[in-house]
C-alpha cells in the first residue's frame, strides 16, 4: 500500500482529534468562566483580605520580596507592621501567615476542619515525599497514619520505651567521655539510634552507619526544599512535566537522585524486619508488632509508609524527653528536630554559665552525685524543664509549620480567607512575642518559672508544632548531671566567643557546627560513665 492510501485514514483522525481539541476548549471555557463568576457571585468576595505588605506586581505579588532562606526573619518584621494576620500572594498562591499563638490556636486547633489539609508542594512530590504523614492531604490515608501514631505513641505505650530511651542516652554519654569533640556526631546517633531501635528494632553503628547516612542526605534534601519558594516548580508547578534531560532542569534531577534515596528509606529498614520475622531473629518493635495484622499489600504499603514516616517525618516526641511521649502529625522530621534542640542545649550551656551552673546544682539537690537521674526525677527538676521549654522558644526547630490549606471559604475577624489559601504558622514570630516574652533574643528559663519556683503555663507547645510535645530534659539532664560544658579556649587559654554560630535555613533550622569543651564534672561522675562502657 502507497502512502496515499493512508491519507483519508489520517484526515480522518486528524478531523476527530480537531474535534476533541474544540470539545475541551469549550469545557475548558466553561469550567473556567464558572469559577470565575462563581467567585465574583460570592458575597465572601466583599470583605477584605487581612493586611499584608503590597504585592510587587500583579503576576509574582510578594514572591521577590521573600528571601530563599530563613523566611522566618522577613515574615516576622513584617508582622510587626501589618499585623499578626497578614496575606501574601505569590504568583497566583495566597498566603495566610499566623505569627501570634493564639491566632494560630483559633485557626489550626478549633477549626481544624477546615485548615488540616496540606498545600501540594511539587518538589515534595517529585522528590518522592509525599508518603509521609506531614505531607499528607487530609484523607482517609492521613486518619490511618494518625491513628497509628496515636496507638502506638499513647501515654501508656511511652513506658515500654523508656529502657531503650535510656539505654541510647547512656550510649551518648560514652561517646562524650572517648570524643567530646565530635559531641554533634554522637547527638545524631542518639536521635537515629533512639527511633530506629523503637520502630525497626535496628541497632545504628556508633558511627558511620550506612543507613544513618542515607537518612541524613534524605532529610538534609527535604528540608532544603519544602517551602513554596525554594524551588522554582513550587511556584509554576507546571514545570513539573519538564523532562530531566530538557536543559535548566536540574531540579528534576535532583529529585530523581532524592526520590531513589526515600525509596530505600522506605523499604530498606522495612524489609530488614521482615527478614528478621522470617529468620526467627526479629528484634521486639514497632514494626514487628504491627506487621501480623497485614493482610494484603495495601495494609503493607500502610505500615510501611507510616513506618518511614515515624522517622522522618511524624514521630518528632520519640525524642529522648522527660513527659510521655506522644505523637502529632504537625511534625517536621524527627531526628533533625532531636540534633538541631540537643545542638541548641549544649551550645545555650556553653554560652550561659550561670543557667549550666544553677540546673547542676537542682540536679545534685535532686538526683545526688552517685546515680545517673532517671524519668522519675522529672517532677522534681522544674529549673531543667525551663530549660527545655526556653531551649524550643530560643531557637525553635522549626520555625515555620509545615503549611496546611483552607478547604472552604472562611472568615476571621472580618477578613476573608478564600479556599485553597495556605496557612502559614510563624513560629519564629509568636516566639518573638515581646507582650509575652519580655527581651525575647536573650535565653533566660526564669521566664517560664513563677515566683515559688514552680513551672508556670506555658509549655510552649508551639515551638514543636501545634500539638502536644514531649521535651527533651531526660538527655539534658544526663548530660549535665556528668558533664561540663564550656566554651572552647584560644592559645592564650582565653574563651573564644560563640556569638557568631550561625543556624540554617530551611525546614529544619539546624545550628552549624561550633566548637566547645565537655569534660565530666568531676571523678565520680566520670566513673559513672565508666561503668556504663564496662558494663556493655
Amino acid at each position: 500500500m502507497s502512502l496515499q492510501d493512508f491519507l483519508p485514514l489520517f484526515t480522518g483522525l486528524l478531523r476527530i482529534l480537531s474535534s476533541m481539541l474544540q470539545f475541551g476548549g469549550i469545557l475548558v471555557l466553561v469550567y473556567w468562566s464558572s469559577r470565575r463568576l462563581s467567585f465574583y457571585l460570592n458575597p465572601l468576595r466583599k470583605l477584605p483580605y487581612p493586611p499584608g505588605p503590597p504585592p510587587r506586581d500583579f503576576i509574582s505579588g510578594n514572591a521577590r520580596d521573600l528571601p530563599s532562606d530563613h523566611l522566618w526573619i522577613t515574615l516576622t518584621a513584617w508582622a510587626q507592621k501589618y499585623g499578626n494576620v497578614m496575606h501574601l500572594k505569590v504568583f497566583n498562591m495566597g498566603m495566610i501567615v499566623l505569627s501570634s499563638r493564639e491566632d494560630a490556636i483559633e485557626l489550626m486547633e478549633k477549626r481544624s476542619h477546615n485548615y488540616s489539609d496540606r498545600p501540594s508542594v511539587p518538589m515534595i512530590n517529585l522528590m518522592g515525599w509525599d508518603f509521609g504523614t506531614g505531607f499528607k492531604p487530609y484523607g482517609s490515608t492521613w486518619h490511618a497514619h494518625r491513628r497509628l501514631m496515636q496507638q502506638m505513641f499513647k501515654p501508656a505505650s511511652s513506658l515500654a520505651y523508656r529502657p531503650v530511651q535510656t539505654e541510647k542516652v547512656h550510649d551518648l554519654l560514652v561517646g562524650l567521655l572517648d570524643s567530646p569533640e565530635d559531641f554533634l556526631t554522637h547527638i545524631k546517633t542518639l536521635s537515629t539510634a533512639t527511633i530506629m531501635a523503637i520502630i525497626y528494632g535496628y541497632k545504628v553503628a556508633p558511627k558511620h552507619d550506612e543507613f544513618q547516612v542515607l537518612a541524613e542526605k534524605a532529610l538534609e534534601a527535604v528540608c532544603e526544599s519544602a517551602y513554596p519558594g525554594t524551588a522554582l516548580v513550587n511556584i509554576l508547578p507546571f514545570l513539573s512535566i519538564v523532562p530531566a534531560w530538557f536543559p535548566g532542569a536540574g531540579f528534576q534531577r535532583f529529585a530523581q537522585w532524592s526520590k531513589g534515596m526515600v525509596n530505600r528509606l522506605i523499604n530498606v529498614p522495612y524489609e530488614y524486619v521482615l527478614t528478621g520475622l522470617a529468620a526467627g531473629t526479629a528484634t521486639p518493635c514497632l514494626v514487628a508488632s504491627l506487621v501480623e495484622n497485614c493482610k494484603t499489600e495495601e495494609d503493607h504499603t500502610l505500615l510501611r509508609e507510616w513506618a518511614a514516616s515515624g522517622y522522618a517525618a511524624g514521630a518528632d516526641t520519640v525524642s529522648i524527653g522527660f513527659p510521655s511521649i506522644l505523637a502529632s502529625s504537625h511534625s517536621a522530621l524527627s531526628p533533625y528536630q532531636t540534633t538541631s534542640a540537643l545542638g541548641t542545649f549544649i551550645y545555650a550551656m556553653a554560652t550561659h554559665p550561670v543557667v549550666q551552673k544553677k540546673a547542676q546544682e537542682e540536679l545534685d539537690r535532686v538526683v545526688g552525685t552517685d546515680r545517673l537521674p532517671n524519668f522519675d526525677d522529672e517532677p522534681y527538676l522544674p529549673y531543667i524543664q525551663a530549660i527545655c521549654r526556653e531551649v524550643g522558644r530560643w531557637r525553635p526547630v522549626t520555625p515555620l509549620c509545615i503549611f496546611h490549606t483552607s478547604n472552604s471559604d472562611d472568615v476571621y475577624n472580618g477578613c476573608y480567607i478564600p479556599a485553597g489559601t495556605t496557612i502559614v504558622p510563624n513560629i519564629w514570630g509568636m516566639t518573638r512575642d515581646p507582650t509575652k516574652y519580655k527581651g525575647p533574643e536573650e535565653f533566660n528559663p526564669d521566664r517560664f518559672l513563677n515566683a515559688d519556683n514552680e513551672l508556670n503555663d506555658d509549655e510552649v507547645t508551639y515551638a514543636f508544632g501545634f500539638g502536644r510535645r514531649a521535651t527533651y530534659g531526660y538527655s539534658d539532664a544526663t548530660i549535665l548531671s556528668t558533664f561540663d560544658i564550656r566554651p572552647p579556649k584560644n592559645a592564650a587559654g582565653m574563651d573564644i566567643s560563640l556569638a557568631d554560630v550561625k543556624y540554617s535555613g530551611g525546614l529544619v533550622s539546624h545550628i552549624a557546627p561550633f566548637e566547645c569543651n565537655i569534660m565530666p564534672r568531676s571523678s565520680k561522675s566520670k566513673q559513672l560513665v565508666i561503668d556504663i562502657s564496662d558494663s556493655k
